[in-house]
């Protein structure tokens, strides 16, 4: 079957994080996961712990500032559901491009099909 709509641009990450899971402490058994794309990954890293304005992170990672702004909410939903329901967290997938300034051939990467 053939993808519907717009095709999905590729986005900008700069930093591939050196910790792709966290785990709860304390809860018994096997908790559930919660995935965290890698271009959510980069809005959090951008917005919250860099402090940039959405404006300049979606810069960064070239796509608009609208679509960064839900990549965002996203990113702060995923994050909110596991921290409240005790989940792992996985970071992985997405449509992201891995750059940095220097480079000038980024590697492409697509690791889930949405």
């Amino acid at each position: 079957m053939q993808a519907r709509g717009r095709p999905k641009k590729y986005r900008i990450v700069r930093l591939d994080p050196k910790i792709s899971q966290f785990s709860p402490r304390g809860k018994a058994g096997r908790p559930n996961e919660v995935d965290l794309s890698m271009d959510e990954f980069e809005a959090l890293r951008l917005a919250d712990y860099m402090g940039l304005p959405q404006k300049e992170a979606a810069k960064s990672m070239h796509i608009s500032q609208q679509t960064f702004s839900r990549v965002f909410k996203r990113a702060h939903k995923h994050i909110a559901n596991a921290l409240v329901n005790g989940n792992i967290i996985k970071i992985q997938g997405g449509h992201y491009v891995i750059s940095s300034r220097e480079e000038t051939n980024p590697v492409k990467n697509q690791d889930s099909p949405t």
